[in-house]
This record gives C-alpha cells, sequence and structure tokens, in this order.
C-alpha cells in the first residue's frame, strides 16, 4: 500500500469520527408575548396650561379713624371673622365729653335761634306802624339768619362728635380671615383722614376666591375661537370654565371660571391678564398661593388615546409598537397630545384599528415576531401614578 493512500484513509476517518460527535443545531427563539390593545375613542378638548396666583376678591387694612388708647381687642390672631363682628375698641371717654359740650352748644344756639325769631316777628309789627326804623327790622333779620346758620352748624358738630364715639368700636367691614394684630392694647393709635393713621390688622376674604394668571397673544386668540363657538363671544371668553392643581397635586381637582379679561396686551411681555373665580368653601387656597391652571383652547373633538408606557422614545421621537395581522411589530412615530384621565391622547400617527403594544415594550423589536394577547386599554390606577 502506497504512503499516500494511507495517510488519505486516515484522514477520511478521523473527519467521520468528528461529524458523529457534533451537537444538534440550537431550536428557534419563540415569539415574545405582549399585551395588545386597540386605542380609546373619546372626545377631547385641547388645553393650554399657565401659572396663576391666589388673591383675595376683597382685602381690607383695620385703621384707626379716631385718635386714642387703644382699649380692647377681640379677636385671636388668624380667626375667620364675620362682617360686623367686634375687632378692636379705642378709649370713648374723651370723645364722649366732646360729644357732651357740642350738645351743649347746640342748646345754646337753639336758645339764641328762637329769641332772635321771637324778636323778628315783633319787628315786623312795629315796623309797619313807623315804631322802630327799617334798619332796626334788617338788623334783626340779619340776627335771626345768624341765630338760625350758628344752630345748624352746632348740630352738625354734634353728629361728628357721636359720630367719632361709633368710630371708637371698630368692627369687621367683611368677612374673611383677619391676620395677626399690628398694635396692642394701651398703644396711642393715630386716626383722622390723613396718610398717617395706624394700622391695626388686615382682613382677605376666602370663599369666592380669584387667580390672576397671564396667556400670550395665541392663547388669547384660541379663547376668543372657543368663545365664539359657545356663543360667549361678545364677552371674550369671560365664561370659559378652568381647572386648577395646587403644587402638591397631581390632578386638576378645583374648578373655576374666567370672569375677567384685561383690556389690553401688554407691549413689554405680549401677553394680556385674565382672572378667573373659584369656590373656596374650605379656605385652603390662600391669597398669595400658586397653582396651575388649565382653559379650554378648542372645541371638544374625538381623539385616540392609549396608555404612556406604551410611548417609546427614539431620540426626539416617539412612537408605539403596532402588531400587522402577521402579528409582527411595527413602529409607528406619533405625535402626543395631554394625558386626559390616566391615558395619553395621540394627536397624529395612529389609526383606530390599530393594534397596540401595550405592555411588554422591552421584549418587543421592531420587524420581529410577537406573540399578542389581547387586552382592554385602561387608565392606571391612583397607586400607579
Amino acid at each position: 500500500m502506497k504512503p499516500s493512500f494511507l495517510l488519505a484513509s486516515l484522514v477520511v476517518s478521523s473527519l467521520a469520527g468528528c461529524g458523529e460527535s457534533a451537537p444538534p443545531p440550537a431550536p428557534a427563539a419563540s415569539a415574545p408575548q405582549v399585551s395588545v390593545g386597540a386605542p380609546v375613542k373619546k372626545a377631547v378638548s385641547d388645553y393650554d396650561e399657565f401659572v396663576g396666583r391666589f388673591n383675595a376678591v376683597d382685602f381690607v387694612e383695620i385703621r384707626a379713624r379716631v385718635s386714642g388708647y387703644l382699649q380692647e381687642i377681640d379677636f385671636k390672631d388668624g380667626q375667620f371673622v364675620k362682617k360686623g363682628d367686634p375687632l378692636f375698641k379705642i378709649d370713648p371717654r374723651p370723645y364722649q365729653i366732646a360729644a357732651d359740650q357740642a350738645r351743649g352748644a347746640l342748646n345754646e344756639a337753639k336758645a339764641k335761634q328762637a329769641f332772635a325769631r321771637t324778636d323778628l316777628d315783633r319787628g315786623k309789627d312795629l315796623v309797619r306802624g313807623s315804631t322802630i326804623t327799617q334798619q332796626s327790622f334788617e338788623q334783626r333779620v340779619q340776627t335771626s339768619r345768624s341765630a338760625e346758620a350758628a344752630t345748624t352748624a352746632q348740630d352738625a358738630a354734634v353728629r361728628q362728635a357721636e359720630l367719632d364715639i361709633e368710630y371708637t368700636d371698630l368692627t369687621a367691614p367683611i368677612a374673611g380671615r383677619i391676620g395677626d394684630r399690628r398694635v396692642s392694647v394701651g398703644n396711642l393709635v393715630t386716626g383722622g383722614a390723613g396718610g398717617a393713621t395706624t394700622l391695626l390688622a388686615t382682613i382677605a376674604s376666602i370663599d369666592p376666591i380669584r387667580l390672576e394668571f397671564t396667556v400670550d397673544e395665541g392663547a388669547y386668540l384660541r379663547f376668543i375661537n372657543v368663545s365664539k363657538a359657545t356663543g360667549d363671544a361678545p364677552d371674550r371668553g369671560l365664561r370659559l370654565p378652568v381647572k386648577l392643581r395646587l403644587l402638591d397635586e397631581k390632578t386638576f381637582s378645583h374648578e373655576g371660571r374666567i370672569d375677567f379679561v384685561d383690556n389690553v396686551i401688554d407691549r413689554n411681555t405680549g401677553t394680556i391678564r385674565m382672572r378667573a373665580t373659584v369656590a373656596n368653601p374650605d379656605g385652603k387656597l390662600t391669597p398669595g398661593m400658586f397653582a396651575r391652571v388649565r382653559v379650554q383652547a378648542a372645541p371638544p373633538a374625538e381623539k385616540l388615546l392609549v396608555p404612556d408606557v406604551a410611548v417609546g422614545t427614539e431620540q426626539a421621537r416617539k412612537f408605539v409598537y403596532v402588531v400587522d395581522k402577521d402579528d409582527v411589530a411595527r413602529m409607528k412615530y406619533v405625535t402626543l397630545g395631554p394625558v386626559v384621565d390616566g391615558l395619553r391622547v395621540i394627536e397624529t400617527g395612529l389609526d383606530a384599528q390599530d393594534r397596540v403594544v401595550t405592555e411588554g415594550l422591552m421584549r418587543v423589536k421592531a420587524e420581529g415576531k410577537v406573540s399578542p394577547q389581547v387586552a382592554a386599554v385602561d387608565a392606571p390606577s391612583p397607586a400607579a401614578n
């Protein structure tokens, strides 16, 4: 046997042995299981959101109208007061004395007026008989008129003195929450019509309360269009409903209504000021507090909604996976709208008959096979938020 033939036989035998020990090929990977569902159809209104600040409908500074020593304080700092509740009392005794003096002067003036009137009546008969001269009669007329004027002046002095006594008792001019006292009992407070009057306290009304915010020109025009659609065009959308949420809230749970739109757009900022009135029965909403306000920007229209977890991100673009009839997941780029009742509005890019992957998004590969399981599209529970 030739050596070359023997070598070839050994090589063939070795290759045959290797082929007998090779493992079988791996089975094909199974398609990932995902949940799919049709988008929810719902009438949705477009909204614009802004940040506003609450202001009291009425805000009053309690100031002394007469000067004197502060005698009483009849409230606790920060309490709710009703209209007419007593707040402060200034020592009334000096003003009672002044009132008594004014009444005495009024009585004296009335006596002089009565005498002057009687003297004038006698003079009318005497001047006819030429007993007194015409000049003497005119002097009596002048005296009577002066006495009448003095009586009127003293009567006004009495009413002013009585009014000063009333001003020593300060009551709440409005219902609301009062702040802290600015002075203590025993202090001398200054009153009067000048600007140096003493500030005693402040009261801010609570219910209802106002929210002031500014909107840009584009939003303002959208609101006008909405008001035209609802028949409120003459009011420029003054009666548009609004929804609000506080900084610690996740939902717009407070409702109000726009009741004022300013008459000019600010030239420096290009914005216009608006104001909404909101019910505040529990007093939680406080003047000076911030809130987000949502205003309807377009009439309701039918939209498609999906859970937020069904939306993926590819750089700056948003997409969803849609499963076709061959159970192949395909990517669709979409334009997102706001979140409504826990579901995300899809403005463009999605059809109502699409089967959208709602669970198992991380297991899906574009153009890959999936094992779809139909599931209802629901909003996430509050715990999930």
